[in-house]
């Protein structure tokens, strides 16, 4: 797979080819949706902070356990639009998993499973620009959870706030000199990189705290460091 910084430019071309490929309804609906091009300023985006908690960390062998999703502009964040919904994820819960995310098998009993809730999450998500803090996780899990469910993958432009810390930061990983000296590289976690901007810690692993958190972060990013007015495709991956 190339990696997401070759296809910037092209996520208006891919979405509106799987527009046309996609087989499910619900898909070929969210492809079809009126997705922002990449010239596009940031302060006229629609984002959609999304995060998921899994079972682990192994998309071969873990699972969606809980998806967080509250849209937000530059100037807004909508927590009276949040959604949270706890997954029956194939497979038990691992007690470590069960000690980040604090979801027992109580809270999972009764829960719905990913496909009884695929086509609201996705109509929830159609023509927003997610945002998420370490993009692999949500990419890869989403994107096996609907391959179970539809037989067809799931791609979409994010943006990711992780790697706009690691591009602000390059060279976080002090010298090997300072390293002798106990110099500490650093860290572009989510908890962390907020503290940078001086925004308030949150209870960490749940899917809607850290879309919330991934949001905010957001927000200080661009008022941080770049203009309203540059156009998405600079950002998106």
């Amino acid at each position: 797979m190339k990696q997401a910084r070759e296809k910037q430019a092209d996520w208006a071309a891919y979405m509106q080819s799987m527009a046309s490929q996609a087989r499910h309804p619900a898909l070929k609906r969210f492809y079809q949706a009126d997705w922002p091009g990449a010239d596009t300023p940031l302060e006229d985006i629609e984002f959609m902070a999304l995060d998921v908690e899994t079972t682990g960390l192994d998309v071969k062998t873990h699972a969606i356990v809980s998806i967080g999703l509250i849209p937000l502009t530059l100037a807004r964040i909508r927590s009276d639009l949040a959604w949270h919904q706890v997954i029956r994820p194939r497979g038990d819960l691992v007690p470590e998993s069960v000690t980040f995310h604090h979801i027992t098998h109580t809270d999972v009993l009764q829960a719905p499973r990913f496909d009884e809730i695929l086509e609201v999450f996705l109509d929830k998500l159609a023509g927003k620009i997610a945002v998420v803090h370490f993009r692999p996780i949500e990419r890869a899990f989403l994107d096996k959870a609907v391959r179970q469910c539809l037989g067809e993958g799931l791609q979409f432009p994010l943006l990711d706030t992780m790697q706009i810390e690691a591009d602000l930061h390059p060279r976080r990983k002090p010298a090997w000199l300072l390293r002798l000296f106990g110099k500490q590289p650093l860290s572009i976690r989510l908890a962390d990189s907020r503290s940078r901007y001086n925004l308030p810690a949150y209870m960490a692993h749940h899917a809607l705290t850290d879309a919330l958190a991934t949001a905010e972060l957001l927000q200080a990013q661009v008022a941080t460091h770049f203009s309203p007015q540059q156009p998405v495709g600079t950002l998106w991956l």
